[in-house]
This record gives C-alpha cells, sequence and structure tokens, in this order.
C-alpha cells in the first residue's frame, strides 16, 4: 500500500474506544475499514495515557493499603512502604496486554492499521504521514465515510513550564520517575481526585487546589461530601475556591503563588485543570469544519458533523467523555453510516469515578429532586453493616436508592465503595425496566445471594419502604425489616 492510494468504505482516525468501536461494528457488517492511529499502538490514550493505567495504578495501591492495613499480613512481616515506581510497572504491563489483544482484534476483522498522522486533503482524502519507522513518508487514502475518534489531551496553559522535571500533567505523570514527598495536584475534578487518592494511599502528603466551591458537584451532595471527608482523612489537603496567578519551579520544589495571596511550596505539581479535543494539524479548514476553543467538534444526534460523511464520537465531541460513553458513541456512529437507526441514551449514562473507594451513580441525584419538587424518598445500605463487607474488610461506604414516594419507580441511585462501579450496574438494569419493573419492590421480590456486595439493595429497598410505611426512628434506618 505505500506509497499508492487505496480506498474505503470507512476511515477511522484514533483508535480509542470511540473508533475502536466503529471500526469494529463497520468490519463486521461487511465493510472495508481502515484505522489511522499516530502512535505506533492502538488503544489510544485510554490504553496507554487515561483509563487503563489509572485505574491499574489504583488497583496496585488499593493492594498495598490493603497488605498494610490488614491484621492478618503482619503474622507475615511489617507493613512495607510502597514506592510510585512499583506500582507504576503493573499499570504498564497491563497495557501491553491491552495493546496485545486489541491489535488481534484489528487482524481478525481484517481491518487495515495505518499508524501515522492523519490530515484531510479534502471530504473524501486524507494525507498520513507514516510513523512506522520510514522517515518523511507518506500515502494518501480515500473514503466514502470518515470516523474522527482523537480523543482529548490535558490543557496547558502557555504560563507554565510543562518541560520542568518537577511539573507534569496526567499524561506525564506516567513516566515520573521517583515518588514525590509532597505533591500538588491542581485541578479538583475527576482526574485530579483519583491521582489524590492514588497519591495518598501511597503515603504522599497532597495538597488538592480545587477552582470551585465544592469537589465534584455534579455528585449527589451526600456522596461527594463523603469523598471529601475521605480524602481529608488520607491527610489529603483541599483547598476551594483558589485559583494560581503564578508557578515557579526549581530544583528543590514548586511554588504555586495563588491569587488569594497564598503560597503552596511541594515537591512535585501535577496538573489536572481541563482538557483539549485533539483536533489540531488534522487540516479540517480543508473541508469546512472548525472545532470550538476547546478543540472539540460539534455533532448532532446520529454524530455526524456539518460535513454529511464526516462524523466524530468521543473525548473529541465533549461531555461525558467517558470511555464508556465512546464506545457506545462509536457503535451508534456506525450504525448512522450504514443506514441504520441506532440511538444513544445520553441520560442513561452511569459516572464511574476509580478513586479510593468508587463512586458511581446514575439518573437523578436529591438536589435535582428536589429543585424539580418531585417527592421523593431515600433507602440506605451501610457497608459496614453487610456480610460481605466485613468479610472483604472494605467496610467503607454506602448505597442509596432515591425512590418517588407515591409509585416507588427509581428515581437515582448512588454509591460509594468497593466495587461501587460494578454495583451501580444492578440498579441501572432495573430503572430501565419496563412498566412497573423498575420501582423498589423489585428489590424486596427478589432473592440475592448471601453474602454479597449486591444484597445491600436489598437492605437500602427495605430501609426505604420503612420510612414510608413507618414512622422509623433516624437511629433504626438500617432495620431489615
Amino acid at each position: 500500500m505505500a506509497g499508492a492510494s487505496k480506498h474505503y468504505d470507512t476511515i477511522v482516525i484514533g483508535s480509542g474506544p470511540g473508533g475502536e468501536a466503529a471500526a469494529m461494528n463497520l468490519a463486521k457488517h461487511g465493510q472495508k475499514v481502515a484505522m489511522v492511529e499516530k502512535h505506533r499502538v492502538v488503544g489510544g490514550a485510554c490504553t496507554h495515557l487515561g483509563t487503563i493505567p489509572s485505574k491499574a495504578l489504583r488497583h496496585s495501591v488499593s493492594e498495598a493499603i490493603a497488605y498494610n492495613t490488614n491484621p492478618m499480613f503482619r503474622d507475615i512481616g511489617e507493613p512495607r512502604v510502597f514506592c510510585y515506581q512499583d506500582v507504576l510497572k503493573h499499570a504498564k504491563d497491563i497495557a501491553s496486554k491491552q495493546v496485545s489483544v486489541r491489535t488481534d482484534f484489528y487482524s481478525r476483522n481484517k481491518i487495515d492499521l495505518v499508524f501515522g498522522f492523519a490530515s484531510f486533503i479534502d471530504s473524501n482524502t486524507i494525507n498520513v504521514s507514516l510513523t512506522n519507522g520510514e522517515k518523511h513518508k507518506e500515502v494518501q487514502l480515500s473514503a466514502d465515510n470518515f470516523i474522527i475518534s482523537t480523543g482529548s489531551s490535558p490543557y496547558l496553559p502557555d504560563d507554565i513550564d510543562f518541560s520542568h522535571p518537577r511539573i507534569y500533567n496526567s499524561d506525564t505523570i506516567l513516566n515520573m520517575e521517583h515518588t514525590p514527598p509532597r505533591l500538588t495536584i491542581y485541578g479538583a475534578g475527576v482526574i485530579g481526585c483519583e491521582y489524590a487518592s492514588i497519591f495518598a494511599g501511597l503515603g504522599v502528603r497532597v495538597g488538592l487546589v480545587n477552582t470551585r466551591d465544592r469537589l465534584l458537584s455534579f455528585l449527589d451532595d451526600e456522596i461527594a461530601d463523603a469523598l471529601s471527608y475521605q480524602l481529608r482523612n488520607e491527610n489529603v489537603l483541599v483547598r476551594h475556591n483558589e485559583e494560581y496567578s503564578k508557578i515557579e519551579a526549581d530544583d528543590e520544589g514548586v511554588t504555586l503563588h495563588m491569587q488569594s495571596g497564598k503560597i503552596i511550596h511541594s515537591t512535585a505539581l501535577l496538573w489536572c485543570n481541563g482538557r483539549t479535543g485533539n483536533t489540531a494539524g488534522l487540516g479540517l479548514e480543508n473541508v469546512g469544519l472548525k472545532a470550538d476553543s476547546r478543540g472539540q467538534l460539534q455533532v448532532n444526534k446520529a454524530f455526524c458533523t456539518e460535513v454529511p460523511n464526516i462524523f466524530a464520537v468521543g473525548d473529541v465531541i465533549g461531555w461525558p467523555s467517558l470511555a464508556s460513553a465512546s464506545y457506545d458513541q462509536g457503535r451508534a456512529a456506525s450504525f448512522g453510516i450504514m443506514g441504520k437507526k441506532s440511538y444513544w441514551k445520553s441520560d442513561d449514562v452511569p459516572t464511574g469515578i476509580y478513586t479510593i473507594p468508587e463512586i458511581s451513580s446514575v439518573g437523578q441525584n436529591e438536589r435535582e429532586l428536589t429543585e424539580a419538587k418531585i417527592p421523593y424518598e431515600v433507602g440506605q445500605a451501610h457497608f459496614k453493616n453487610t456480610a460481605r463487607a466485613q468479610i472483604t474488610g472494605q467496610r467503607l461506604g454506602m448505597l442509596k436508592i432515591l425512590f418517588h414516594r407515591e409509585t416507588l419507580q427509581i428515581m437515582g441511585i448512588h454509591c460509594f465503595g468497593d466495587q461501587a462501579a460494578e454495583i451501580i450496574h444492578i440498579g441501572q438494569a432495573i430503572m430501565n425496566q419496563k412498566g412497573k419493573g423498575n420501582t423498589l419492590k423489585y428489590f424486596t421480590a427478589h432473592t440475592f445471594n448471601y453474602p454479597t456486595m449486591a444484597e445491600a439493595y436489598r437492605i437500602a429497598a427495605l430501609d426505604g419502604l420503612n420510612r414510608i410505611r413507618y414512622k422509623v426512628p433516624e437511629d433504626d434506618s438500617e432495620n431489615n425489616g
């Protein structure tokens, strides 16, 4: 193919979750597909810089915490200090395994892999500067349709020297070769909170700078408060409503001068304040497209841009910027290309936040229900009272179900604790049942394995029913009967 033009039904640009899902679905429906990836391995930022490595890091740190806090292991030896390099190696091993698996997917589905930087020449042609080891080699490829799935990168302000060895962003932190005694994390969004948990679990003194007035305001207030308490309990110093005016770095560390007048010193800085779509260099001007100020593309409900044969999915189109959502968007876009109807239910995307412990939610929260004047009630199950949590030692956390007082319809489910991102899908499935199948009574009418974390649904449902049937004392909220 080198040096020659080749035509495809669809060319996908970017091999992250959205691009991969689209390419696989198109290939399985008989289309001739090419995947163009700028790196020399597939998987995108999800596999190499974001979701997979950060979650692998989190898991390793959680295991280290369990080892150091479980009395049973004291018969083996004293608690030990785990350094960042210990847990980072595991994360990189997982990424390598993911690349191997995903490369095999492309091979089995006969999808051409082209490693290089893509740029549009016109709406049916791209130029690819190859990155397969052949310097200055280019090839032109054409297609009936294109899907842009180029993802996003950390937003990096020009007034910060990110080339300094003590200043990192959420990508370059995966190359850090030491464990800093003190770390300042600027930006308390999902990524910032996750890394605050990870480094605090390694014994690093973490300062978390939040430019807003509370952590993760999109969460249910009670869950956000639980996260805030847990971070502080792990010696994370959280500062709200703060913005930097100047950042200085030298051989000794990093100094943040805040607009409030505060001065914050630390060994290193991790920048986690915003991301921007990877649209620079795509030659969008050659096809009449323009990204917004955050590098993102606008699409319709079918994920089609203003150019009829060019689609876009994943982080490059903005919200919700989740790997799970990107995968579904990719499939939806691919069905649209094939002229088939596909509906992506954007209001049913669960939130999964991999702090220690995890957070996950789906549906409306208490603040939203109150503002909408919906008469709701709450059913709660605290993990510390469940047998499975006591067995595993993961007793921190809770499950809460929000439901309509009159119809018992489930309006929202919120979980903070071990396996929260797994547990949430049980509630998500019930919320989407037709007719009267999406009510609280499902959890009391069906038997759950015992002991399991899933049993928390039954406990929470009974707790909620007690609240509307009887005048239950506040301290009796865990009554199962």
